[in-house]
């Protein structure tokens, strides 16, 4: 098999497999983000999230977390619900962000990563690769950019064009020359602000600038000290926030996704403030087990579902 065979055949493997997007872009330093990394990172945006400072030349080069790399290759999975599970989500008080609202997607993609990369090397022959999903030193969104996936808005997403940005990014690293996507020439999101006017924190900083430490989802899963200390609204949300994407223009046009892991666990949607707050630890442990709120923790959750109710009451 050469280049171009090596390449369809991996992305149609990847369609197969229920990934809604696969580009490809050659393995080489991201000079230009490392650069920007480095200014928000001076700046203490990252806030208490002190493991972005460490490894930073593997952040930037993906040459120096797999040797020999030649290829990035990106992949998307929608997590968009259904109409059903948006009514829902829409009716919850407190409020979880839908990429929540079934199993960790850490685990479901990761796996399927590995089976990918199997089916690859069964094919294809030896190959030396690493997959990641949100879990390293590896910057997905530029790597997606750089694939032809979409673009980065400026709620710091990666938005797909006639598509929204309700898509969970896994990216594989491999020493295999391949065939490369282009970027998008530009993107597409013009002089709409949006997300800006939206965000109750005001995380959202001009030039695609996330100031994380001020935002809702870094509170309510970042943040692990036992109080939190903010005169910002949270608009009900306890774990995430999905309100810079619910209000882009580009997620009218998402579909609901056909992975049954990320279906919504039973009786979540319908957990209210008591509920949380009374259900014993054993109980939330078996409950959620394969749910990524157990990055929060009981006790976390709690903790964010005092904090609303603390707000409510000023």
């Amino acid at each position: 098999m050469n280049e171009y065979s090596n390449t369809v055949f991996i992305k149609e493997l990847a369609q197969q497999m229920g990934f809604d997007y696969c580009g490809i872009a050659k393995a080489t330093e991201l000079t230009e983000d490392a650069k920007r990394l480095a200014q928000w990172i001076e700046k203490g945006y990252h806030g208490e999230m002190s493991y972005m400072e460490n490894h930073f030349d593997l952040r930037t080069d993906p040459r120096k977390l797999v040797p020999g790399a030649k290829s990035v290759i990106t992949f998307l999975k929608n997590y968009y619900p259904s109409e059903d599970a948006l009514i829902l989500g829409k009716a919850q008080d407190p409020k979880i962000a839908k990429y929540a609202y079934g199993e960790d997607y850490h685990e479901v993609i990761r796996q399927q990563l590995f089976e990918l990369l199997d089916t690859m090397r069964a094919m294809i022959g030896p190959i030396e690769g690493r997959g990641f999903v949100d879990s390293a030193p590896v910057l997905e969104r530029s790597w997606a950019q750089l694939s032809g996936a979409g673009w980065i808005g400026k709620n710091g997403n990666l938005i797909r064009h006639k598509a929204g940005s309700f898509f969970f990014i896994a990216t594989l690293i491999i020493d295999l020359d391949l065939i490369y996507d282009d970027p998008l020439p530009k993107d597409y999101c013009g002089g709409c602000t949006k997300c800006i006017d939206a965000c109750p924190t005001q995380a959202i900083l001009p030039n695609k600038t996330i100031e994380a430490n001020h935002c809702i989802s870094y509170f309510t899963i970042e943040l692990k000290k036992e109080t939190i200390e903010t005169d910002k609204p949270f608009k009900e949300w306890a774990f995430g926030c999905d309100i810079c994407q619910d209000v882009c223009p580009w997620n009218n046009f998402s579909k609901p996704h056909h992975e049954k892991k990320f279906k919504p666990l039973d009786g979540l949607l319908q957990m209210k403030a008591d509920d949380w707050m009374q259900i014993e630890e054993t109980t939330f442990k078996a409950r959620f087990k394969k749910s990524p709120l157990l990055r929060s923790k009981l006790k976390g959750i709690q903790r964010n579902i005092q904090f609303l109710k603390d707000q409510e009451g000023k």
